[in-house]
């Protein structure tokens, strides 16, 4: 939950709108008509293990776990539609009778794991119990701190129960929660949800052995090799609205470089034009792939992704001043940041918090200036602010990509008259320095992906003053009641379009505050093989959906 960029985290995990590629027709190989049964579909990674372990993973519910691994809901994601969370184990996506502090869940009729035992509601709760011990650390932890006695809970090994968690029969589960919590359903459909049977819970070799409630299991599993899955004989599609189970087996090829994903799949020789790759096609390739005809084709571009953004530490000398944050605003080259980035296929020029793809996403712009930036504007703030000889320090990732951005962002800050010094660091002195308490840096440029389709990922993690220090992701260290309180009404509402309002209003009051510069919505891309169809990136998130590939049949 609180990390520089859920994005980069889901690719060290191997996860990896409309059909965000224009160029993918209904008749090509990105196609998104009807499922095809049959063959092997072979999925490059670069990871050399993957996590099938839910109670470790931060795994986003359309990629690898979700061909396994079924949760109490999942998303519902289309070409050129906004996510849905719809139910998946459950009837329907929960109902609360109190504002949102107690939700209850009602499993379906008919559901079997892979060895053909019934699913049950203990086996829903116990796999959210042991995401609490301490031994299986590293899963997305949102309800640890919304589950009455989470804060206190240590897991089911020592023999302890959490009793907020009520299973009134093997149907029924009913969360009782510390605060209303609208989103709730979207909680539900991350890995912890998972059933674990206890009987087969190992907590040590689950992660390579898990109990299959999908419509794929794990036949082999060769660590830095490969993992082999095959079809659940006891998955019922009828119970399942979002997995179309194409493949007859999937094979995923792991500690596969991306540069040579890419070349293989550009080749599609072999194998390999039933593959696609999880990894994103490096700016680089994207130039060779523009000139070959038909690796364009199979080439599919995300509409948008993360946020990336220049963080202003609003605790900070001079920085407190909103007219110098404003002139910031002005100051920054967004057109120099994208080019460094990897031009337009890389991202687009941001000005809002919460991205494209986001249900209830307003447009706004309210620092309306050149792409390049406004000089003369910036300077005019600046000399309101009685700061004409302003000095700063950018602290960057120690990477060519991170120093090149950082120089960006630092040439269009100097013709504004702001002298920037730009301080590289390894990637764990960066977290340490931006996360911590001290707070002893004046920008930063970092991105973020919300781990759920709600633009509550978006905001609360980056704006709430609860986030400020201890390991939080207000890297602005930004603090204003109002927006506290905003915060607090938009979790709290339970309809969704209300909600969505809430979170909108937000987001520009925060802007209002200018405590971060929006530079691009970043742009992910993703290439096949020529027999891979329904192959997609939706609105968010911006990775392929696993469960509705399939492949063409001769």
């Amino acid at each position: 939950m609180k990390r520089r960029s859920a994005l980069a985290l889901a690719v060290v995990l191997a996860l990896a709108g409309c059909n965000a590629n224009p160029d993918v027709k209904p008749d090509a190989g990105g196609s998104t008509g009807g499922t095809e049964k049959g063959g092997t579909l072979t999925i490059l990674n670069a990871a050399s293990d993957i996590v099938f372990d839910p109670a470790k993973s931060q795994n986003l519910a359309i990629t690898t776990l979700g061909l396994v691994l079924r949760r109490l809901t999942t998303w519902e994601v289309q070409p050129g539609k906004p996510a849905q969370v719809v139910p998946d184990l459950a009837t329907d996506t929960g109902k609360t009778t109190d504002g949102g502090k107690t939700w209850t869940f009602t499993l379906k009729d008919g559901l079997k794991y892979a060895d053909g035992a019934q699913i049950t509601a203990a086996d829903v709760k116990y796999g959210i119990e042991r995401s609490f011990a301490p031994e299986l650390s590293g899963g997305l932890s949102y309800h640890k701190g919304l589950l009455v006695g989470g804060a206190d809970y240590k897991g089911p090994y020592s023999g302890a129960d959490l009793a907020s968690i009520e299973t009134p029969d093997a149907k029924t589960i009913v969360f009782h929660l510390t605060t209303p919590y609208g989103d709730w359903p979207w909680i539900a459909s991350m890995p912890a949800f998972t059933p674990v049977p206890k009987a087969k819970d190992d907590p040590k070799k689950y992660s390579q052995n898990p109990v299959a409630s999908g419509p794929y299991q794990v036949e082999s599993y060769q660590q830095g090799v490969s993992v082999k899955l095959a079809r659940n004989p006891n998955w019922d599609a009828a119970t399942d609205q979002v997995r179309t189970a194409g493949p007859d087996k999937i094979v995923f090829q792991l500690g596969q470089d991306t540069t040579v994903q890419s070349q293989r799949l550009i080749a599609d020789s072999g194998d390999d034009r039933s593959a696609f790759g999880a990894g994103f096609v490096a700016p680089a390739q994207l130039a060779q792939i523009e000139q070959n005809p038909s690796a364009k084709q199979r080439l599919v571009t995300s509409d948008a992704g993360a946020l990336s953004y220049l963080a202003i530490n609003t605790q900070r000398g001079p920085l407190k001043d909103i007219k110098v944050r404003q002139a910031i605003q002005y100051a920054v080259d967004k057109r120099a940041y994208q080019l460094a980035s990897g031009g337009a296929i890389g991202g687009d020029l941001a000005s809002t918090l919460i991205t494209p793809g986001i249900a209830g996403r307003v447009d706004y712009n309210l620092y309306p200036a050149d792409p390049s930036g406004d000089a003369a504007k910036a300077k005019q703030l600046l000399t309101e602010a009685g700061q004409t000889n302003l000095k700063l320090t950018l602290l960057s990732l120690n990477s060519q990509p991170d120093l090149a951005t950082a120089q960006a962002i630092q040439q269009g800050l100097q013709r504004a008259g702001i002298a920037v010094t730009i301080k590289p660091l390894d990637d764990d002195a960066w977290t340490a320095e931006v996360t911590g308490d001290k707070g002893d840096y004046d920008l930063t440029v970092s991105s973020w992906q919300p781990d759920f389709p709600s633009a509550n990922g978006n905001i609360q993690p980056l704006f709430a003053s609860t986030e400020i220090g201890g390991g939080g992701y207000n890297l602005a260290r930004y603090s204003q009641p109002e927006v506290d309180k905003l915060i607090a009404q938009a979790t709290a509402e339970t309809d969704p379009a209300k909600a969505q309002a809430l979170w909108a209003q937000a987001d520009k009051r925060i802007l209002q505050d200018a405590p971060v510069v929006p530079l691009t919505y970043t742009k992910n891309s993703f290439l096949h093989g020529s027999t891979v169809q329904n192959f997609f990136v939706p609105a968010f998130p911006a990775y392929p959906n696993y469960l509705k590939v399939s492949l063409k049949q001769k």
